[in-house]
């Protein structure tokens, strides 16, 4: 992830970078904004451009024309995105010690400089029982999971190997760790709920309260047994009557497009991708993936096996026959 502040001299340069699809292939780009730069849109104001090293103004140009070239090059190809830092920053759990310019190098999480981040996501899909002919939440399930989930995020801050001594310093001193989520569309597919329905959006706010809360009464737990994070006097949590955290951030939602392939579960917060499709791994092979919960839901109906498989086959050539005409 690549991002440059909107006041940055380059920032046009910037926006216009990934035009050429030979170019940063490797990178994702998105543009730091600011709420003074989203007003002066709205109001089709001026907006300055700044010399970092002198802070002096080399260029005022109308905000909306650096807006439309956004919003132009997100359309052509996808980026650049936003980061809406000031909003970032109004959450950032330790301003005491100076804000938050960037994300982690895949963008899920806003760090301070030289800060890494310590990542884990709870299967969602697994975090249901049966009940009659249907399913519901475990929640007891899933209370003991983010137990062991942030225990084990935290002992990984004391195990990990730093590579520099400013990236073990600002770690153990805030010992972040951001506890997510996967398989959130197989859990709405067990409960019978559509993705697309107020009702999912429901479910997402209260299991997603529910880890969050105790995420913080675990890291709570373990201030009292290991003491809090380094860093904690001053941070937002350093208020009378409050409990002390073992960790500066507990949760994230993290995408876990390599996770959610190997826990065979659909990933981050995401719609299930497909029911089926074809997989063309690194050696060249062809793999014919079929949805878990599909899978499952057929078998139980009685109409899986080589049949299915052979339409399901078909279906997916005349897909991708679609996609290249």
């Amino acid at each position: 992830m690549g991002i440059l502040h909107c006041t940055h001299p380059d920032v046009l340069e910037f926006i216009r970078a990934k035009r050429d699809p030979e170019k940063l292939t490797s990178y994702n780009l998105s543009v730091a904004v600011t709420d003074d730069f989203m007003r002066a849109v709205e109001r089709d104001g001026k907006h300055s451009l700044i010399n970092p090293r002198s802070g002096k103004v080399v260029q005022t140009l109308p905000a909306r024309r650096i807006f439309d070239m956004m919003v132009e090059n997100a359309w052509h190809g996808g980026e650049p995105g936003a980061i809406y830092i000031d909003t970032i920053n109004r959450h950032n759990p330790t301003p005491k010690l100076g804000m938050i310019e960037a994300t982690n190098p895949c963008g899920e999480q806003p760090l301070l400089p030289y800060e890494s981040c310590n990542l884990g996501s709870i299967n969602l899909g697994k975090m249901v029982a049966k009940v009659n002919s249907g399913y519901k939440i475990d929640y007891q399930k899933l209370a003991r999971t983010v137990e062991t989930a942030v225990r084990f995020l935290d002992n990984v801050v004391d195990a990990n190997k730093y590579q520099l001594p400013q990236i073990e310093q600002i770690t153990r001193g805030n010992r972040k760790i951001g506890l997510g989520v996967m398989g959130f569309a197989d859990m709405l597919v067990l409960l019978g709920i559509p993705y697309n329905s107020e009702p999912a959006l429901e479910v997402a706010e209260k299991v997603m309260s529910f880890i969050d809360r105790e995420a913080k009464k675990v890291s709570a737990e373990l201030a009292k047994e290991r003491g809090a994070f380094p860093n904690f006097a001053g941070s937002i949590y350093d208020r009378p009557r409050s409990p002390k955290l073992r960790n500066a951030t507990v949760t994230t939602v993290a995408p876990t497009g390599t996770i959610s392939i190997i826990a065979d579960a659909s990933s981050g917060i995401e719609p299930i991708f497909a029911l089926a499709y074809v997989r063309r791994v690194a050696e060249g092979e062809d793999l014919l993936v079929i949805h878990p919960i599909f899978k499952q839901m057929a078998i139980e109906a009685g109409i899986y096996g080589p049949d299915l498989l052979q339409e399901i086959l078909v279906l997916i050539q005349i897909s991708m026959t679609h996609s290249i005409s």
